[in-house]
């Protein structure tokens, strides 16, 4: 059985450890994605201007105006003093060919004193890699591989990190399995120390051993001190990037799920967008009369717009809880784009035990759940899963470089004997 076992955790291993290397280093530096791009390009996210800014849906209005060929799809509303606005926008219909406009962007960033656009960005391009594109590039890359979409399907990376995730997960187990000490005879067990004795220096690394050694010990007591936080990252990896195709049946089959919006409707092809036949305005009056008979406290926060499910969603946070409260998330109300009618509602840690199981999962993957320490210990668990994939490699080398040599040590020891 343990033979199986490591050979499963040896080739899983080495089928995963790429994958692994760039995810952990990647999740590393994405924790602080916000902090980064403001560091990297405050000529975008930051502006001098005071003042009250200038209502809202002028500033929609004239990001349409300038560039008709898009649609703003993405409207802050919880403005931080000092900073700017980033409006995201998606392209409209060329009717001349009956597919989506390449607009080459899917940001406008908004002085909001001023109404002065200070510049425009491809949220996740793959090329060129600027210092404007390089923490959304590293975000895609991240779940995504930047994998091109093919016979018009553009999930092909999306469902690859998901199912090296599922591998992750099972490999947890087997890992954990093989740190075990082995089962000692009913007969000889009494001269034998106890279990807990012989499973103690799994725990441990010995720092006096050889450079083979300590890396072996690194890599098997890193995997056990950090096994439950280890497999969380790896579980949540795959509801995230598989919440459609498996997650969610999975959690309707063995708990009650309440579906939202966007579960229950198929989305088109995003060469076939649904119009909105109601705009912005509307929808912020009928979100302040919800929120109002629900009595939230917090103000409006932003305001998106689904062209793949025809579906506006409204959240409420006040200004920087989008991306630095803990918890699970801000509240969330949903509105049909046809004709503005109520659809749903998201409340953090309200619904049933698998709701508030279904809502932790991005804010466990990205240790927002915790705040600022979840961040924290995030990056660290990304560096180790890194450090933990490249010590695996390196165990195989070495016991594979052995194997060779002494293959070949007996190999030019054996002396034929000459036939005849």
């Amino acid at each position: 059985m343990n033979h199986i076992m490591l050979l499963l955790h040896r080739w899983v291993g080495l089928i995963m450890a790429g994958f692994l290397i760039m995810s952990g280093l990647t999740g590393a530096v994405i924790s602080w994605d916000h902090e980064l791009d403001d560091l990297l390009n405050p000529h975008l996210t930051h502006v001098a201007s005071q003042g009250l800014p200038l209502p809202i849906l002028d500033l929609v209005t004239a990001i349409e105006a300038r560039d008709q060929r898009a649609r703003v799809t993405f409207v802050p509303l919880a403005h931080e003093p000092g900073d700017s606005l980033p409006f995201g926008v998606d392209p409209r219909i060329d009717p001349a060919t009956g597919r989506l406009y390449e607009l080459g962007y899917n940001q406008v960033f908004i002085d909001p004193g001023t109404g002065q656009e200070l510049g425009r960005r491809e949220w996740g391009a793959v090329w060129p890699i600027t210092r404007e594109t390089l923490v959304s590039f590293l975000y895609r890359l991240h779940y995504t591989l930047h994998l091109p979409e093919l016979w018009g399907i553009d999930r092909w990376g999306i469902w690859l990190m998901g199912g090296i995730a599922i591998l992750w997960a099972l490999d947890c187990f087997v890992g954990f399995y093989l740190t075990l000490p082995s089962k000692i005879p009913s007969s000889t067990a009494q001269t034998h120390p106890g279990w807990w004795t012989r499973w103690k220096p799994s725990w441990m690394v010995k720092t006096s051993g050889t450079a083979r050694r300590i890396n072996f010990d690194v890599h098997r007591a890193f995997g056990l001190w950090a096994w439950g936080l280890l497999f969380m990252l790896a579980f949540t990896a795959f509801s995230l990037n598989l919440y459609r195709e498996m997650f969610y049946p999975m959690m309707s089959l063995v708990s009650e799920v309440t579906p939202s919006p966007f579960d229950v409707r198929t989305p088109n092809d995003k060469h076939q967008p649904i119009a909105p036949m109601v705009g912005y305005a509307s929808i912020l009056e009928r979100a302040q009369y919800e929120k109002a008979k629900r009595g939230w406290p917090e103000p409006l926060g932003d305001v998106f717009y689904s062209q793949e499910f025809g579906i506006y969603g409204v959240r409420f946070f006040h200004p920087g809880d989008d991306h630095g409260a803990a918890g699970v998330g801000p509240p969330a109300l949903y509105f049909d784009g046809s004709d503005g009618r109520y659809l749903g509602d998201q409340q953090p840690w309200k619904g049933t035990a698998a709701d508030i199981f279904v809502q932790a999962q991005f804010p466990m993957h990205s240790g927002r759940i915790l705040g600022l320490p979840g961040r924290i210990l995030v990056s660290l668990l990304g560096l180790g899963t890194a450090a933990l994939s490249i010590t695996g490699v390196v165990i195989w080398w070495q016991k594979h470089t052995a194997y060779s040599r002494r293959a070949k040590r007996e190999a030019d020891h054996f002396d034929p004997v000459p036939a005849g």
